[in-house]
């Protein structure tokens, strides 16, 4: 049977729906993602197909969630819960912070919390305010959670696949601003995209780009315009942990490096990034670190989102700078 080519949408559908068929202990639920599918149609027709005792709405109460499903994972379920924007996941921090990260060490290994939690993340959508964060540095700050976020509709079936079965708690985030943007082939068999693990989607010798979310689409739009420069564009794919050697080996290789982020720039990954390189291949940087990202203020309302988020401007300023 012929591959189908799936948005970021139907590729995270379909990873749910062939994960629950292969593992009955697999739960979905959280605010509207039953009968409406939720807020962006996720989980569409789930809860036909495994009905109301596997995929149900919860009440709007995203720390009465997480606890639920902390409890549910500690007993042998898989919950996969979502959080409809970003901005609703400060509510559950109480619990994802003091319990899910905590568990295995707390327990000294007697238990562990195999849940994941999705989350629609980014801006881009022009939403409304608290629908429009980037929650990287909050959730990869804390120990315990692992971090992923893919860019395209292949990464996000494997990545996610490769969640659910982690035996400790994941934060899944998905870029909203790409979820119908690109098509691409997604296998209908089994696979998994490692998690840890980043992808250089074009080598280059000149300059590193390391980008991951909403921001790859847009750094590849500038590569597209810059033929005369042989570019390395690395996703990181994996925020937390996130993929020391290939980054050195890039850096190394290139000997410049420039670190898009659309979370604002201040103690962000991008941060980290710049620290890890300076700390173990200083002597291969021929120039500056550049770093583009959201300026350290509020999200604004959406009719200034467009002077909020990096843009191909500012990815191109920064790309022309480090190559100085």
């Amino acid at each position: 049977m012929e591959n189908p080519k799936l948005n970021i949408v139907e590729a995270v559908n379909l990873a749910l729906k062939q994960e629950m068929e292969r593992d009955p202990s697999i739960l979905i639920f959280g605010e509207d993602v039953g009968k409406d599918g939720g807020v962006f149609r996720v989980t569409d027709k789930l809860q036909d197909q495994f009905g109301e005792g596997r995929v149900f709405d919860s009440p709007l109460g995203e720390s009465g969630i997480a606890g639920m499903a902390i409890g549910l994972a500690m007993y042998g379920f898989k919950p996969v819960v979502e959080v409809q924007f970003d901005g609703f996941y400060q509510q559950m921090l109480d619990q994802m912070l003091q319990h899910a990260a905590r568990m295995r060490n707390r327990s000294r290994g007697r238990y562990s919390v195999p849940m994941v939690v999705r989350v629609p993340s980014g801006g881009g959508i022009k939403a409304l305010e608290h629908h429009s964060e980037s929650i990287e540095t909050y959730v990869a700050h804390t120990p315990g959670l692992k971090v992923v976020y893919p860019s395209t509709p292949y990464d996000a079936k494997g990545l996610l696949l490769a969640a659910i079965r982690d035996p400790d708690p994941v934060i899944f985030m998905e870029p909203k601003r790409l979820y119908r943007a690109i098509k691409q082939e997604v296998p209908l068999e089994d696979y998994i995209v490692p998690i840890g693990v980043a992808n250089v989607l074009q080598e280059g010798t000149d300059l590193t780009v390391i980008a991951w979310g909403g921001m790859v689409r847009e750094v590849q739009k500038v590569i597209a315009t810059l033929p005369h420069l042989s570019i390395e564009l690395i996703d990181l794919r994996t925020i937390s942990p996130f993929d020391e050697p290939a980054i050195l080996a890039s850096v190394q290789k290139t000997g410049r490096l420039v670190i898009i982020q659309e979370a604002p720039k201040m103690f962000g990954p991008g941060s980290e990034i710049a620290a890890l390189v300076a700390e173990k291949a200083l002597y291969s940087l021929k120039a500056p670190i550049q770093r583009v990202a959201a300026p350290d203020i509020t999200v604004p309302y959406l009719k200034a989102e467009h002077w909020y988020i990096p843009d191909v401007f500012q990815i191109e300023q920064a790309i022309q700078a480090a190559m100085v």
